[in-house]
């Protein structure tokens, strides 16, 4: 008969790993958060080859898909789209619209905000994505 205590093998759980995988995971949504901006429409852009940056007095113009038209993620309807672009022209001369146009819209509507932008003497930029 054998009366002495079995010995048990001693059980380690080595978590060194886990700590890299939660530094590389923190690290990850912090760059994830600082590349999202929440300032414009989700819309998908046209690609251009030759793009530049835009200047400093800017307002955002968006039209996303549905015809739906934004001044600075505030939604505005067609006809009062020159006042209120007149009204931060008011506030900034040197005033540079931003046009967000999804990139499937029609041509004709980026052409009547053009004609706005004209009358009101102001820059218009057209965004786009760089071409990959």
């Amino acid at each position: 008969m054998n009366l002495r205590k079995r010995q048990r093998p001693h059980v380690e759980v080595h978590t060194s790993a886990l700590n890299d995988i939660m530094f590389f995971l923190l690290l990850f949504f912090l760059l994830a958060s600082a590349v999202v901006n929440p300032n414009v429409v989700k819309l998908f852009l046209p690609r251009s080859s030759s793009g530049q940056a835009s200047p400093q007095k800017t307002i955002n113009v968006s039209i996303t898909k549905d015809l739906t038209y934004f001044v600075e993620k505030e939604q505005v309807p067609f006809n009062a789209l020159e006042q209120k672009i007149a009204s931060y022209q008011q506030a900034n001369p040197d005033l540079t619209v931003i046009l967000y146009a999804d990139n499937t819209i029609a041509i004709q509507n980026v052409v009547s905000l053009t004609d706005i932008a004209n009358k009101l003497k102001i820059k218009l930029v057209l965004a786009t994505e760089p071409q990959k």
